[in-house]
């Protein structure tokens, strides 16, 4: 076996335990009016991802909208009120009775393109940062100018998270929104359908940047649990 032989096999392995390993996170298939979005949670953010899980296969998104939604920036569900909503009523102060401690991971989990992270009350009333215990938002995110890495880094600076290269090059390479990271948290990515969330964060919004045409969860199906969810899910039963 040639050296470069041997070089292609151990890359090739690497590839496949690297795929096999995504393919056992949990997995969501968010079934919209606009298309099919798929997420992968993070086993890195158990609390989050439990709660997401857990919701998803009660059925609590059915049926439920895209709320806000802002071009360049990102789409947002999970506010409870927004099932039957009236057209133009305003949106997203519903929640569902409980708040989640934060699990920031950055720079492992951070808002990239594609990011799903949990939603929250802003800091003033909020201080402590904790995520809305349903609301969520997929991540757009336009690509970042040099100048626009320079502000979120500034203003990141204030919350002792420092952008590393990697995330610089992700952010202005692929898009992001760098200026939430370390006071939002990341718990999954969108591994199908960003075509879908590209279309979706198009749509023409009110003032409130709730779409004039109603964009629909329909439905939210768990494909897979990750082993961890599984145990978690598991030892959470066994208390009852």
């Amino acid at each position: 076996m040639t050296k470069k032989t041997l070089l292609f096999l151990v890359a090739a392995l690497c590839l496949a335990f690297s795929l096999q390993a995504k393919e056992k996170r949990s997995v969501v298939r968010i079934e919209t009016s606009e298309g099919i979005i798929r997420v992968a949670l993070f086993d890195d953010t158990p609390i989050h991802r439990d709660n997401f899980l857990d919701l998803a296969s009660s059925g609590f998104y059915d049926g439920l909208l895209f709320h806000r939604v802002i071009q360049d920036f990102m789409i947002q569900a999970g506010d409870p009120n927004s099932r039957h909503a009236e057209p133009g009523m305003k949106l997203g102060d519903g929640d569902n009775g409980y708040t989640l401690v934060p699990e920031f991971k950055v720079p492992v989990l951070y808002h990239w393109r594609g990011a799903l992270a949990a939603a929250r009350e802003g800091d003033d009333v909020n201080p402590e940062m904790r995520s809305s215990g349903c609301q969520f938002y997929i991540v757009y995110g336009k690509k970042q100018s040099p100048a626009d890495i320079r502000k979120a880094s500034e203003k990141l600076e204030k919350n002792d998270v420092t952008l590393t290269s990697e995330m610089i090059y992700e952010y202005e390479h692929k898009g992001g929104v760098p200026h939430l990271d370390g006071t939002y948290t990341v718990f999954g990515e969108v591994i199908e359908g960003m075509d879908v969330v590209r279309h979706i964060q198009l749509v023409s919004t009110d003032e409130n940047d709730r779409p004039l045409e109603d964009v629909v969860i329909r439905k939210m199906v768990v494909e897979q649990r990750s082993k961890d969810a599984l145990a978690d899910k598991a030892r959470r039963q066994r208390r009852k």
